[in-house]
C-alpha cells in the first residue's frame, strides 16, 4: 500500500494522490488523522453555510409591520431561499470532483460573503419586496455547501465509520440553524428587534475565518477528481430516487421546519419576536445534535431499521402537532414540534448511512469484492449523496409553500400539518417495502445485513 502524499507542485494545491481508508494499517497509521482534520474544517464551513442559508427565517422575526410584508409573503421569502439552496446542491456536490474538496470548500465559503453583504445593505424598512426576493435567492448559496461537504467527507472515511463521520459532519452543519437563531435571540434581547444588521454583521468575520482555515488546513483527494461518470450512473439508479423521497421526509422536514417554526409561532400563536426567538432554536439544536447518534445507531443496527421506526414515530408525533394546531394550544404544539425536530435529525443520520450500504450491497450482487467493491461503493454513494441531498432539501420548499397556502386559506397551519403527517405514513410504507422487509438481523458495522433467504433480486438491499 502506497502512503498518501501531498504534491502541491503538480496541481497547485494540497492534493493527496493515493487514499485507501479501508486498509486498516494505513487508516491507523495516518489516514485517521488526515480524515479527522478535514472533517473538522469541513464542519466549520458547512456550519456557517447553514446559518447564512436560513438567515431569512430569522430576519423575518425582525420584519415588523413597518416592512409591509404579511405572513404569506414571509413564508414565500424563506421558501425561495430553501429552493435555491436545494437546487445548488447538485452543482456544488459535483464541484468536488472537478475542483477538489478543499478547493471547493474555499470557494463556496467565500461565496457566502455575497448574500451577507447584500443583507447588510438592504435590511431596513422601505426596501422593496422584490429586493428582498433577490437577496433571498442569494442566501441560497449557503444551502449548497452541505452537498459538497458530505460528498467530500464520504470519500475520506471507511465504510465502517461512515455513519458516524457523516452524522458528525451533517450535524455540525445543521447546528448552524439553531446557532443563527440563538444569535438573533441575543440581538433582540440586548438591542431590540430594530437592529437586524447586528445579526448579519456578526457573520462576516466568521466567513472570512472559514475561508482561511479551509485554505490552510484541508486537502483534496486526487482519486475522486474528475469522476463525472458516477453522476450519470447515480441518476440512472432507482435507489437514488427512492432514497431522495425518504430524505425529503427527514432532512426536508428538518430544514423546512427550521425555516418555518418561528413564523408559525408569530402568526398562529401571536408570539412577539423575542418570545418566538426564545423557542425556535431548541428544536433545530436538538435535531442537529442527535444526527450523529442516528448515524451511530444505523452503523450498529442497520440504517433501514432505524429509518423505519423513526418514520413511524414522526407520523405519530406529527399527529400531536395537528391536534395542537386545531386546538390553538401553544404548550401542546411545542411539546409535539420539538420531538418532531429530534426525529428529523435522527432520521437524517440513519438515511445517509443507508446510501453507502446500498451500493456496497449492489457491488456484491455484481460480483465485486475487496477493494474493487469498496471503490465502486465509494464513488457511487458520493454521487448519489449529491442528488439525494438536493432533492431532499426541496422538502423545505414544499413545507413552506404548504404552510403559506394553509395560512392564506384558513389563517393557520393545520391543513399543512395534516399533509405532512400523511407523507410520513407514506415514508413508513416505502422504507418497509424496499429496505426493511426481510432483514434477519442487525447490519454489521461495515456493511449491509445478511441472513435473508429471499431471492437476491428482491431482497438484496434488506437491512442496509
Amino acid at each position: 500500500m502506497t502512503a498518501p502524499t501531498t504534491t502541491p507542485a503538480r496541481r497547485g494545491g494540497r492534493w493527496i494522490e493515493t487514499w485507501d481508508p479501508e486498509d486498516e494499517r494505513f487508516w491507523e497509521r495516518e489516514g485517521r488523522h488526515v480524515a479527522r482534520r478535514n472533517l473538522v474544517f469541513s464542519i466549520v464551513s458547512e456550519h456557517i453555510g447553514f446559518s447564512v442559508w436560513t438567515m431569512f427565517s430569522v430576519l423575518a422575526l425582525f420584519m415588523g409591520p413597518e416592512y409591509g410584508i404579511d405572513a404569506a409573503g414571509k413564508f414565500f421569502l424563506v421558501a425561495i431561499a430553501s429552493a435555491v439552496g436545494a437546487g445548488l446542491r447538485i452543482p456544488y456536490g459535483f464541484a468536488v470532483a472537478r475542483f477538489g474538496g478543499r478547493n471547493w470548500t474555499v470557494i463556496s465559503a467565500a461565496l457566502l460573503l455575497i448574500p451577507t453583504t447584500a443583507l447588510l445593505v438592504v435590511m431596513e424598512p422601505g426596501t422593496s419586496y422584490t429586493t428582498f426576493v433577490v437577496v433571498a435567492i442569494l442566501t441560497g448559496f449557503g444551502g449548497g455547501n452541505f452537498a459538497s461537504s458530505m460528498t467530500n467527507i464520504n470519500s475520506f472515511y471507511p465504510m465502517r465509520l461512515k455513519g458516524w463521520a457523516l452524522g458528525l459532519n451533517a450535524g455540525g452543519g445543521n447546528i448552524g440553524v439553531p446557532v443563527v437563531q440563538w444569535v438573533a435571540l441575543l440581538v433582540i434581547f440586548v438591542a431590540g428587534a430594530q437592529y437586524p444588521r447586528l445579526l448579519v454583521a456578526f457573520y462576516l468575520p466568521l466567513i472570512v475565518l472559514a475561508v482561511v482555515l479551509s485554505w490552510r488546513r484541508m486537502d483534496n483527494l486526487g482519486p475522486v477528481s474528475n469522476d463525472t461518470g458516477a453522476a450519470r450512473e447515480a441518476a440512472r439508479e432507482g435507489h437514488t430516487w427512492i432514497m431522495s423521497f425518504l430524505y425529503i421526509g427527514t432532512f426536508g422536514s428538518f430544514i423546512g421546519y427550521g425555516f418555518a417554526f418561528g413564523l408559525v409561532l408569530q402568526n398562529q400563536f401571536d408570539r412577539t419576536p423575542l418570545e418566538a426567538a426564545s423557542i425556535t432554536f431548541i428544536g433545530p439544536l436538538l435535531g442537529s445534535l442527535i444526527r450523529p447518534i442516528g448515524g451511530r445507531l444505523a452503523d450498529r443496527w442497520g440504517g433501514a431499521r432505524i429509518t423505519l421506526w423513526n418514520f413511524v414515530a414522526m407520523a405519530a408525533v406529527s399527529g400531536v402537532v395537528v391536534v395542537a394546531s386545531r386546538l390553538e394550544s401553544l404548550p401542546l404544539f411545542v411539546a409535539g414540534f420539538i420531538p418532531l425536530f429530534v426525529l428529523t435529525g435522527l432520521g437524517n443520520g440513519s438515511t445517509y448511512k443507508m446510501i453507502p450500504g446500498i451500493y456496497r450491497a449492489k457491488a456484491s450482487t455484481m460480483g465485486l469484492v475487496g477493494e474493487e467493491a469498496a471503490v465502486y461503493a465509494r464513488r457511487l454513494s458520493g454521487a448519489t449523496m449529491v442528488i439525494i441531498g438536493s432533492v431532499g432539501a426541496f422538502g423545505g420548499l414544499g413545507i413552506n409553500l404548504a404552510l403559506r397556502q394553509s395560512f392564506m386559506t384558513s389563517g393557520n397551519g393545520t391543513a399543512a400539518f395534516v399533509v405532512f403527517c400523511a407523507f410520513y405514513v407514506a415514508c413508513v410504507a416505502v422504507t418497509w417495502a424496499v429496505y426493511a422487509r426481510g432483514s434477519a438481523r442487525p447490519a454489521p458495522a461495515g456493511g449491509p445485513a445478511t441472513g435473508t433467504t429471499e431471492p437476491e433480486g428482491r431482497r438484496a438491499y434488506a437491512g442496509v
